[in-house]
């Protein structure tokens, strides 16, 4: 399990292990007013085409599962936190968002199961494309296929 930690930051060793992903750092303004997130230009590295949010999500709901074949997304905790499974047909990790100005970059041919919602939770998605269904591998077998 990968988690977030104040003075550590993210454990980069155990997200080296699926090349496909990264934690990026989304810009903030913060003041005593209240902090600011800031996502432009280069913030992400793709053009963003796709923006959804899932919210209301009862804590015993798994949300995901499926691999895209060329779209890369974004997935940011806006509020409370929820657990990220990643699986690349070798090995898997679970890493924990929860904080607004961190996002998880995961690129194509990565299995994504989102788990593990907390009351409030809101995970903004940011893609690289507009919804097309071919893009999609819902069946985890049929993922490990196309890993071949």
């Amino acid at each position: 399990m990968v988690r977030f930690d104040e003075n550590k930051g993210f454990s980069r060793h155990k997200l080296d292990r699926i090349m496909n992903i990264e934690i990026i750092d989304i810009p903030k303004n913060e003041k005593k007013q209240g902090n600011i997130a800031i996502i432009e230009n280069n913030t992400v590295p793709f053009e963003i085409k796709r923006v959804y949010y899932l919210y209301d999500i009862p804590s015993s709901a798994k949300r995901g599962g499926h691999s895209h074949k060329s779209i890369q997304q974004v997935l940011i905790a806006i509020s409370g936190s929820f657990d990220v499974i990643l699986k690349d047909g070798i090995s898997s990790e679970k890493i924990t968002l929860n904080k607004p100005d961190k996002g998880l970059l995961i690129k194509n041919n990565i299995w994504r199961e989102l788990e593990n919602f907390s009351s409030g939770a809101v995970c903004l998605v940011l893609a690289s494309a507009v919804y097309d269904e071919e893009d999609y591998i819902r069946n985890f077998k049929e993922y490990l296929k196309s890993k071949k």
